[in-house]
Formats: structure tokens, C-alpha cells, sequence
């Protein structure tokens, strides 16, 4: 008769891991935001001091120490209204803003079209000669240009700004449209040559399409770089074609500083452009930052 002998299970237990907690970062956030929070109150406070100096009366906006709380009036918007057309000032802004978006995009399209996707062995230095042209101050070109529309009898012409303005923003839009030209893939450009399409008919149908935004993104960014455009139309026009920059300088006079009517002016002024930027602020961060992902 045999015995079977039952040994007992050894059972061994493996030592439990206690998982260590992250260290805190409550801390860091608070001081990150905290941070965010001084940073945009720094960038938004002229704007805020503008707004609430438009609603004051000249001796509050002069006041030491500063107001924060007063009655607000209108006086200074109407004053404005009756002092200076304000309607014929955002209207030619409104003109030469659009003009010479319409002028540089049908320019700079097919400048950066070819050099997209025929480049040669100048491509890049024409492209970075271009943007060079920005770094030149403005007032180094003042007489020639104003020697000329003098010449040509374009002082104080809409015509004239819508011209300087193009050409002011003509090397930002080349090289936006080049980059974004440049993430088309160039398999489709070859199906379509493949297919029988000049040159028109690629650009038309083919290129066009595929890069609407950033088409998009280059006419807004030019436009409200042409809309806060101030150093040509103080130089080149004067009340006929007058700017909204030359409606908010002619507060400025001999007898020194209207702050609050100049408030009001400033606010009318950019308070077009303010709200077409928050509209379109979506638009505009794409176009400045194409090509910084890949």
C-alpha cells in the first residue's frame, strides 16, 4: 500500500510596490499662469487706458493721480464726428487697405508661383533680397517716392497709397504664398501636365484650390498691415485722401496734446480693424507660422 504524502504549497508573497506620487505641480502651473496673466495685462493695458480715456473729458484724462472711476461722455465721439469726416477717413482706408490687398495677391501669386515650382539657381537669393527690402527704414525712400508722385501728380491720391502700400507688403506676401506653395505636392502639378494643362489652367484649377489658405491667410495679414500703415499716408496725402492715420495726427497741434478727443479718434480708428483681427485671428496665425511645422 503506498502513502501519498501531501507537501504543502510554499506560497511566497512578492513585496508590494507602493507607487510613488508625482511631485506637485500645482505650483508651476499657478506661477505659469500667474506669469500669462502680467503678460497680458502688459499687452492689453494701452488698449484698456485708450478705451477708458475716450470716455473721459479733457481735464479727467489729464488728472493726477489718474482716474479709474468717472461718469463717461460722449462728447469727445462727437466732437470728432463734428470736427473731421471720420466717414470719408475709414473710407479711404477702407479703399486703399482692399486696393492694394487686390494689387499685391495678383503680383505676388504668380511671382511666388514660379519660383515654387521653376526655381533656378537665384531662386533664394531673390527671395531673401526681397525680404532685405524690409529692413530698410522708410524714410530712406520718402524723397525719391515723393520726388515721383509729385512728378506724376499723385500727391494726395488714393492711388498713390494703394501703389506704396503694395509694394511696402509685396516682399510679405511672396514668400507667405511661396511656403505655402511649396506644400503642394508636385505628383499633382505632373497628373495634371500629364492631362494636357498649360500653365494658366495648372495655376487656375489646380494651384488656386489647393492653397486658398493661404491665399487667405496673406491677403488678411496685408490688409491690416496696410490698414495701420501710417508713415506714407502722413507723407504722401493730406485731407483729400486722407487716411485714418492722418484723422488721429490732426489732434496733435501746437497748443500740445488733446488726449481724450485723441483717444476717442485712436478708438474709432482701430476699433474696425480690432474687430475684423478677432475674427480672423485664425486665418492670421496660420499664415504667419506656415512652414514652421513639417
Amino acid at each position: 500500500m503506498n502513502t501519498v504524502v501531501d507537501h504543502p504549497a510554499v506560497i511566497t508573497t512578492a513585496p508590494q510596490i507602493v507607487p510613488q506620487k508625482p511631485p506637485s505641480q500645482a505650483l508651476p502651473i499657478a506661477l505659469r499662469t500667474a506669469a500669462a496673466w502680467l503678460v497680458a495685462l502688459l499687452l492689453f493695458f494701452p488698449l484698456g487706458w485708450l478705451f477708458l480715456t475716450a470716455f473721459k473729458t479733457e481735464q479727467q484724462a489729464i488728472s493726477v493721480p489718474p482716474l479709474f472711476l468717472f461718469s463717461p461722455t460722449l462728447e469727445n465721439f462727437h466732437e470728432v464726428n463734428a470736427r473731421s469726416d471720420y466717414l470719408l477717413h475709414a473710407l479711404n482706408s477702407l479703399i486703399t487697405s482692399i486696393g492694394s490687398t487686390i494689387l499685391g495677391l495678383a503680383i505676388a501669386a504668380p511671382a511666388a508661383y514660379s519660383m515654387a515650382f521653376f526655381r533656378t539657381s537665384k531662386t533664394r537669393d531673390i527671395l531673401l533680397w526681397m525680404l532685405s527690402t524690409k529692413m530698410m527704414p522708410a524714410v530712406g525712400a520718402l524723397l525719391p517716392i515723393y520726388v515721383m508722385a509729385q512728378t506724376a501728380g499723385m500727391l494726395d491720391t488714393l492711388p498713390a497709397l494703394v501703389i506704396v502700400f503694395t509694394l511696402s507688403n509685396l516682399p510679405i506676401m511672396v514668400w507667405m504664398l511661396y511656403t505655402s506653395y511649396k506644400d503642394i505636392p508636385p505628383e499633382i502639378l505632373e497628373a495634371a501636365r500629364m492631362d494636357g494643362a498649360n500653365l494658366w489652367k495648372e495655376f487656375r484649377h489646380v494651384v488656386l484650390p489647393l492653397s486658398v489658405g493661404g491665399m487667405a491667410s496673406t491677403g488678411l495679414l496685408c490688409l491690416v498691415l496696410s490698414w495701420n500703415e501710417a508713415f506714407w499716408s502722413l507723407n504722401l496725402v493730406a485731407a483729400k485722401a486722407g487716411t485714418l492715420a492722418t484723422l488721429i495726427a490732426s489732434y496733435s497741434s501746437p497748443e500740445g496734446l488733446f488726449w481724450a478727443k485723441l483717444s476717442a479718434a485712436s478708438l474709432l480708428a482701430i476699433a474696425p480693424i480690432v474687430i475684423f483681427g478677432w475674427f480672423s485671428q485664425k486665418q492670421l496665425v496660420q499664415g504667419l507660422t506656415f512652414g514652421a511645422v513639417k
